[in-house]
């Protein structure tokens, strides 16, 4: 009986469609100059809206069930709710006694306001409209953070996931190839500026090499025959397409001409890839160090050169505070923050709020973003709402290098390397400028932090034989097995995960 149940074709995903949805989501959001409009932004917060409102549905019906990494990431959700709960508080009126007490600068500026007029009952946040959509950005993100970890619970959903992002990548990065070739200026792809631009390839990039590390050989190849046998095998596999597209990739980040977006993914290669061979050791370490070095001699070096590293080099070597501005501006944010330590001056205020500490040395090309993701989100939302970003980032970077360090099976570690190295990219280049506060990349940038804890805790108990099934579909047993057995049988244990996976979430088989 159970042998026959096995021959049955599983019924498909019910969240299939969800999960379609996500991935054409992730297609759309940098198609609107990187979404950072008011009508692309707010179709981008429906979207996901719709998304989760579509898998509350199924769960209610029993479709669905959680994952066990959505279970481990708790902590994540609760540090968010407090994310959350701060803007709210912003957003909530209060006494002018408390508000002068919270927020003496608020008040004044409310008071001058209303001059001879009782201003009555004031939010912390100085510019409400402006909070709301500040709240309601987060709110979509948490959303596609939440269905990044309940989508991806099997390898074929991860591979997907990951080969859309990489294709979105390389689609940006021709376009602003051809862009920038036609024009003798700069690649922008889709985006307003150049080095939001740089900074979705940066990710891009990132979750593409984990993917192309993930597909590493465990054993190393003994013999030349065996070396020349590998060779020729990858170079005829998907693994040697990939890695052409990550080339494309690093040719349209060098179009951008981004200084720190060049220097933030050879930092965060280099970071990654420091932390991976210290992790494997022995294990697929010549294989990582050749795909590693191609990077750096072919991309960066050959192909660099080609298309104008060294013009990169060039404004690197001229760059110095008089000729910057973005030192001013950091210098204008601190006296900014002075006046807004506790509670900031609310979500998405820095626009409104800025001029009024503004140097005359700075033009008026920085009026809008602070250049500075940390700055921004301090003055925003103060010391707390800073000090809970950097958790939750600090968080998905542990889970990041707990994947490298403790999964077995390739795919995953992998993933954990891509996580790691996207992360370190844009916490590099937010010093210095502001990836963050464009939709597009801030949602790219929530699935990569949701990826590690993916890489993290995607269970990995599973048997390279079809599992012996109950009459309701159900395991019978399972085993640990061993990093040898999980390479010996790569497509067998693959078919027998997903097996597992469609019966176990669908549960639409009843005993006979």
């Amino acid at each position: 009986m159970a042998d026959s149940i096995l021959k049955e074709t599983p019924a498909p995903p019910a969240d299939r469609w969800i999960f379609a949805g996500l991935l054409g989501l992730l297609i759309w959001a940098p198609l609107p100059l990187g979404s950072n409009r008011a009508w692309a932004w707010s179709l981008l917060e429906l979207w996901a809206y719709a998304l989760g409102a579509g898998w509350l549905l199924l769960y209610l019906l029993r479709r669905v069930e959680t994952t066990h990494v959505f279970r481990k990431a708790r902590v994540w959700f609760w540090l968010f709710a407090g994310w959350l709960w701060l803007q709210l508080f912003q957003l909530i009126p209060l006494p002018p006694t408390l508000l002068g007490w919270l927020s003496p600068r608020a008040l004044e500026l409310y008071t001058l306001a209303h001059v001879g007029a009782d201003p009555g009952w004031l939010p912390l946040s100085v510019d409400r409209f402006a909070g709301v959509d500040f709240l309601l950005k987060s709110l979509a993100y948490l959303v596609v953070f939440a269905l990044t970890l309940l989508l991806l619970r099997t390898p074929q959903r991860i591979r997907v996931t990951l080969a859309v992002v990489v294709l979105g990548g390389v689609f940006q990065a021709i376009y602003g190839g051809m862009e920038a070739l036609q024009t003798l200026e700069v690649a922008r792809g889709t985006f307003v500026n150049r080095n939001h631009l740089a900074g979705w390839l940066e990710i891009s990039l990132g979750l593409g090499l984990g993917l192309l590390m993930g597909g590493l050989q465990e054993r190393e190849a003994v013999t030349w025959r065996a070396r020349l046998r590998n060779l020729f095998q990858w170079m005829l596999s998907s693994k040697m397409q990939l890695r052409v597209l990550l080339a494309l990739m690093v040719v349209g980040l060098v179009l951008t001409r981004s200084r720190m977006g060049n220097a933030a993914f050879f930092s965060s290669l280099l970071i990654a890839g420091a932390v991976w061979l210290l992790a494997r050791r022995k294990q697929s370490m010549r294989s990582a160090m050749i795909v590693l070095a191609s990077i750096l001699v072919i991309d960066i070096y050959i192909l660099g050169h080609l298309f104008g590293l060294q013009e990169v080099v060039e404004r690197l070597k001229e760059t110095s505070p008089a000729t910057e501005n973005r030192d001013e501006v950091d210098r204008d944010t601190l006296f900014y923050l002075q006046n807004y330590p506790l509670f900031g001056s609310g979500g998405g205020t820095f626009y409104s709020n800025y001029p009024q500490f503004r140097g005359d040395d700075v033009g008026g090309t920085y009026l809008l973003y602070a250049h500075n993701d940390y700055l921004q989100v301090a003055v925003e939302t103060g010391i707390p709402g800073l000090l809970l970003c950097a958790a939750l980032v600090l968080l998905s970077l542990r889970e990041a290098l707990r994947a490298i360090f403790k999964r077995h099976r390739p795919l995953l570690r992998g993933l954990g390397f891509g996580s790691l190295m996207g992360i370190s990219a844009i916490l590099l280049h937010s010093t210095v400028d502001f990836n963050l506060q464009i939709p597009a990349n801030a949602l790219l940038f929530t699935l990569l932090l949701a990826t590690a804890w993916v890489a993290a805790h995607l269970p990995e108990r599973r048997d390279p034989r079809p599992p012996r099934m109950t009459a309701a579909g159900d395991p019978l047993c399972w085993r640990e097995v061993t990093p040898e057995e999980l390479t010996q049988h790569p497509q067998e244990e693959e078919d027998a995960w997903q097996q597992w996976v469609n019966n176990l979430h669908q549960n639409e088989r009843k005993p006979p």
